[in-house]
Order: structure tokens, then sequence, then C-alpha cells
């Protein structure tokens, strides 16, 4: 995953590579330190997410947009976290790839495809989100199983095709300083300006715009919930557990993609050569692992943000390791039950206070009308 930059003409990988700053970055501690991250984050990962695929395939049948996604998110971060015992080895051995070249560019694919699907996801679960609290009626007609599902294979093809360069640009090259094959980018005079465009699609496609989204849907949530208290005061403490719990996807997002793009950014200005000194280009290669490893944990935190907070969730998690068997009914999860509590008062807001009492009265008498409109 480190980008590599060679002084002079390109060469051949059987010629191989002399590099102008050695190959900076080859620390002791990140040999050691990394793979051991990487080994946590692939452990905790495949568990976590494997398991909400199973509880989700199993006990909850995608019956609800948010399953949908909540279930596609999960297999984006399985197919990438299945490269990361390669990674692994690869940074401790010194960077050497012993894996072929189909699998370096395979594996640099796949990184690039889980950034982008994994952050589409995360968006669309915001967009539903908003769209299911603050416009629950207008939007019921567009938040439908089917309309997620062709919303997911959109995503995919999207992801692909955003991921297809990175693949062609990474290959395998003999480093002459240290004589060992490593899966890198090599960047020759002549291909600088498309490395630059693919990495400002990562940062503005894979980062900026999806957070702009996220961060503006959750702000209207939020101030959608803090306006529903005047009406329904008795369930404050439940709205909180809601802001709390999108304030923390936010956050998690944000301090896991953040130190990533910054340093990217810089990586950036080393190829268009604003950046030539040897010591900053250490600092960068030196760093980057580390905010790689951040940005790799967002892969274990998805489960625990959009699976592990629900009631509903750990309870079949619970049926599902003791093996207990029974029907399998459709259960919402925590957020699409809240979510349509709230949008049921938000909706209320609008109408004058003696439809708000009638509307109380047929809650009390007929509470069934109030699941089977949930979607």
């Amino acid at each position: 995953m480190e980008n590599f930059t060679a002084g002079g003409e390109s060469t051949t990988e059987t010629e191989g590579i002399h590099l102008n700053c050695s190959m900076s970055g080859r620390h002791n501690f990140i040999f050691t330190l990394i793979p051991v991250v990487y080994g946590c984050n692939f452990v905790i990962g495949m568990v976590g997410n494997s398991m909400v695929v199973a509880v989700i395939y199993r006990y909850m049948t995608l019956k609800t947009v948010a399953n949908v996604f909540v279930l596609n998110l999960a297999i984006s971060d399985l197919t990438f976290l299945i490269t990361l015992p390669m990674w692994a080895t690869f940074t401790a051995t010194g960077y050497q790839w012993p894996f072929g070249g189909f699998l370096c560019k395979a594996s640099a694919g796949l990184v690039m495809f889980n950034l982008y699907s994994s952050i589409f996801f995360l968006t669309a679960l915001s967009i539903d989100r908003y769209l299911a609290i603050v416009h629950p009626v207008r939007s019921r007609q567009r938040r439908t199983v089917l309309y997620a599902r062709i919303t997911c294979v959109l995503v995919w093809l999207f992801a692909f095709l955003l991921s297809v360069p990175t693949a062609l640009t990474r290959d395998l090259m003999l480093i002459t300083n240290y004589n060992i094959t490593t899966c890198g980018v090599l960047h020759p005079e002549g291909s600088r300006h498309l490395l630059v465009a693919i990495g400002l699609m990562k940062s503005i496609l894979g980062f900026l715009f999806p957070f702009l989204i996220i961060i503006t849907c959750h702000c209207l949530i939020g101030g959608a919930l803090v306006g529903a208290r005047s009406i329904q005061k008795t369930s404050r403490s439940r709205d909180d557990e809601v802001l709390r719990i999108l304030a923390s996807a936010v956050v998690v997002f944000f301090l896991c993609w953040v130190p990533h793009q910054v340093l990217h950014f810089m990586e950036l200005l080393a190829q268009l050569k604003f950046v030539t000194n040897c010591v900053m280009v250490d600092v960068i290669d030196t760093a980057m692992p580390f905010t790689v490893c951040i940005a790799f944990l967002n892969s274990c935190v998805n489960p625990i943000l959009y699976s592990f907070v629900g009631q509903n969730f750990r309870r079949n998690l619970f049926r599902l390791l003791h093996c207990s068997a029974g029907t399998h009914h459709y259960i919402s999860s925590k957020m699409s039950t809240l979510s349509y509590r709230v949008s049921e008062v938000l909706h209320l807001t609008n109408k004058n206070k003696q439809a708000v009492e009638a509307m109380s009265n047929v809650k009390r008498g007929e509470k069934e009308v109030e699941c089977v409109a949930m979607y």
C-alpha cells in the first residue's frame, strides 16, 4: 500500500529501480507494529461483519432499506478484510511482496474498492435515515427494498469502476537499493498527471463529497429530533440515545479517514514535486501506514455502530450463538424503530393542537397501525 517514487526515467522490473531518497519509511517498529495491528483488524473485522451478515440473513430478513444497506456494507468490509493478511506479510517482510503480480494489482484494487463502496453505503444509510425521520410520508414510496437493491448495484458498479485505475497502476518492481521486489506505484514523468487525477478522485469522491452529505444529513436529523421534544417530552432519553448514535457515526467516520486523507494530500504534493525534501518524504511514508491502520479500523467499527447498538440485533445474535430453533420473524432494528417513532412525532408538528390530540387517541386505541405503516 506504499507508493514508491523513482527518479529519472522509468525502468522495468528486471532492470530495477534506484530510489533517489532510498526507500523511505523503512523502520523496524513499522515492520513489527503494523502487521500486529493489521492482524487485529482482520480478526475483529471478520468476526464482527460475519456476525452482521449471519444475523441479518437468518433472523432479520431483507424487508427494510436499512437492513439491505447494512448487509451490503458488511459484505464490502469482508471483501477488503480478506486482503489484510497479505498486507501484513508485505509489511512484516520489509515491503517484500511474495504473492505475485496479479494479487498485487487485485489487492490494491480491493482496498480502493472497499474505500469507495463502504463510504457510499454509509452515505446511503445516512440519506435513508434522513428521509425516514424528517420526511416519512413523502419518502415512503421511494424508500422501498427494490430501490435499495438498485442503489446497491449502482454502488458496487461505481466503486468497481473507480478502483480499476488503482489496480492498473500498481505493479511489482525491483528496488535495487535493498534488492527486494515490492508492490508499489511507480511515478514516471509521463503518467504523473494520471496518478494525480486518481489521487484527487480518491480525496474528493472517496471522502469530501460523501462526508459533506453524511454530516448534513445527521445535522438535519439532530435538529429534527431536538425539535420533536416539544411534542413528546416523555421520550427524551431515547431521543438522546439516537442522537448519540448518529453523532458517534459521524465522529468515528471523521476520525478514521481524516488522518489518511491529510497524508494522502501531502503525498499528492510530493508527486507534483512540491515536496522534494527526502526528510519530509520519509515523514510521509513513515506516518502513512499508521493512518492506513486507522482508516481500516472503520471496517471493524461499522458493525458496532450500525448493528450492535440495536437491542433486537443483540437478541438475535444470542439466538444465533446458542443455535436456538424458531421461526424467522422480521425484527426491525432499534434505529429503524426509533426512526419511525420520531418521524410520526415530526409529522404531528404540522397539525394543529386538535389534530395532535386526536392522533394521540387513535394511537392509544389502535397500536397495530403504528407497526404496519413503518415502511
